[in-house]
């Protein structure tokens, strides 16, 4: 398959412009996709864009990541139904830096005539006069076509300011300056970026007439009509710091059956054999999860590491599965505290267990978990009390051994009730 024919099979074209395959398929073509520090994490919605360009790297085109230093300072009004917050320049600089960094992870930025670069937008704005920017870009560009895109529509009726109005100008000015000074003819984006793409190819045959080609994904969707890339929590960050690997990893674990079909084909790079496969073993027998679990394997060592996706594979165990004491232990502080999230906790001091505590005091008298010491009693002698994934017996003392990570102590009643524990 041609790159073209690659992306359509994965149902990564939404739009594109006509003579775009004939381009891919005649030349290395350099291209690019643009984004905005308006997080100082990207999120997994930020990942269509990124595979996008790797599937035009690993066709032999050149990519370039553009960072939006200029453009982070206007906001882009596209999908959005009121404007948004204006970050500080200290911010926008932080989040680039973060953003950047993440990025250069996924693509490679070192061998080859076609190795990807990054570029910032800001770059070419920051001496660029306002009086200038209006006769020399916005003379080339009609309020009667800016108004015809629907980022602009979509908001006549609530109201936009002048800021974001010209934001497609701004972007369209990235496409027009990357293809005079980059040879850069290809753009491409989510499908809401549509308008903006067609500004700077626009601008493009209106200012210097050079070959411009554009190409967008569709807007990811949940089969159940749900946002992608939200959980109860909120966004799925690429930022460990901010969405841990374990719940980075239990996001693709839990997608449905009809949504894996769909996002193993956009956001891995497995090819069309080895995903068909899956299919078909998956349909055989759904209840493996096997598309789930080949898809949450591939994102989560891509955007973390191997060693991540280990740990929360033995976190997944030790919640649902068959875990053991030795694989809690190679928990770390951030990972156990993410699986164990949302689980009744409490604090004690690390005197109440130097020299030994009951577990029978440590449940009901200094925990609070259980009503009684009685309850407690009964729970041990019907072997349903576990600390640290081991069975207890009636006369067992806590202590200073039973630490995981020297502070923590993880109590199970049961096989789906936990308790956690933190010694300070």
């Amino acid at each position: 398959m041609n790159l073209i024919e690659e992306l359509r099979w994965r149902g990564m074209i939404h739009d594109i412009t006509p003579g775009t395959e004939e381009q891919l398929s005649k030349e290395m073509t350099h291209g690019y996709a643009g984004f905005d520090p308006t997080a100082s994490s990207l999120h997994i919605g930020n990942l269509v864009p990124v595979m996008l360009l790797l599937h035009l790297q690993k066709a032999g085109h050149k990519p370039y990541v553009l960072v939006g230093g200029a453009t982070g300072r206007v906001g882009d009004p596209s999908g959005k139904s009121n404007e948004r917050k204006l970050l500080s320049v200290e911010e926008i600089e932080h989040n680039l830096e973060a953003q950047k960094k993440q990025l250069m992870k996924f693509l490679d930025f070192e061998k080859g005539e076609n190795k990807a670069e990054v570029v910032n937008n800001y770059d070419w704005f920051k001496d660029f006069q306002f009086l200038d920017f209006i006769r020399d870009v916005g003379k080339h560009i009609t309020v009667n076509y800016m108004l015809a895109k629907d980022s602009v529509k979509k908001r006549l009726e609530t109201g936009m300011s002048f800021t974001e109005f010209s934001y497609q100008l701004v972007q369209g000015y990235d496409f027009y300056w990357l293809n005079k000074h980059r040879n850069v003819k290809l753009q491409v984006g989510g499908s809401d970026q549509w308008g903006n793409i067609t500004t700077g190819k626009e601008l493009i045959r209106r200012k210097g007439g050079g070959d411009a080609f554009a190409l967008t994904c569709p807007l990811i969707t949940k089969a159940d009509g749900s946002k992608f890339g939200k959980s109860e929590g909120g966004n799925i960050w690429l930022d460990p710091g901010r969405t841990t690997p374990y719940k980075f990893y239990q996001y693709w674990l839990n997608t449905s059956d009809e949504d894996a079909k769909n996002f193993i084909k956009i956001f891995t790079l497995l090819p069309r054999e080895t995903i068909e496969n899956l299919i078909v073993q998956h349909e055989q027998d759904p209840g493996r999860r096997i598309l789930q679990k080949e898809l949450a394997k591939d994102i989560t060592i891509r955007v973390h590491s191997k060693e991540d996706y280990e740990a929360a594979v033995n976190a997944s165990q030790i919640l649902f599965g068959k875990g053991t004491t030795e694989m809690l232990k190679t928990l770390s502080d951030s990972m156990l505290l993410s699986v164990f999230e949302g689980v009744p906790q409490c604090t004690i001091g690390k005197s109440k267990i130097m020299s030994g505590l009951d577990i029978i005091d440590l449940l009901s008298v200094e925990s609070g978990f259980f009503p009684s010491k009685s309850e407690v009693r009964r729970l041990i002698q019907g072997n349903s009390i576990s600390v640290n994934k081991s069975k207890v017996k009636l006369g067992y003392s806590v202590s200073e051994d039973d630490l995981l990570n020297g502070k923590y102590i993880l109590i199970q009643k049961g096989k789906k009730n936990y308790y956690l524990i933190i010694v300070a």
